[in-house]
């Protein structure tokens, strides 16, 4: 059974234009703080995850571009859906390289874990009929 909601579009753009910041953020970070990023992944408690994908600055370079292509598309709607997975496959082993094996500092966790709410969103719900203005 599809239930339906009503839901502003303007809230929806916001919600879009806002949560696209971070990868925007981020990107820039992975790509101009390389070594630092990469010393990040070294140090995880569960560095293996990324290990297994490969060489770690190849990773953060890769994951780098992607965040910023994807980031700027969701930022503008193009592909929102498409884009608001892409984002989603890039956070999630983030996360878990990352910040899961640090249970001292529980805040960036469920930050990722917001994010990947609100990235959920899009992926879930058909924005198709929803005007194209930007704020």
């Amino acid at each position: 059974m599809k239930s339906t909601i009503l839901v502003r579009s303007r809230s929806v753009q916001v919600l879009r234009i806002m949560l696209s910041g971070i990868f925007l953020v981020a990107s820039f970070n992975h790509l101009v703080n390389l070594e630092k990023t990469v010393n990040r992944i070294h140090q995880a408690n569960f560095k293996g995850i990324a290990l297994f994908f490969g060489d770690p600055t190849l990773l953060v370079i890769l994951s780098g571009i992607v965040m910023l292509l994807a980031g700027f598309t969701f930022l503008i709607g193009f592909k929102t859906r498409w884009s608001a997975m892409v984002l989603a496959a890039v956070l999630i082993p983030i996360t878990l390289t990352i910040q899961v094996g640090q249970i001292t500092t529980l805040g960036p966790l469920f930050k990722n874990i917001a994010i990947l709410g609100g990235l959920s969103f899009f992926i879930l719900n058909d924005f198709s009929n929803f005007k194209k203005s930007i704020i």
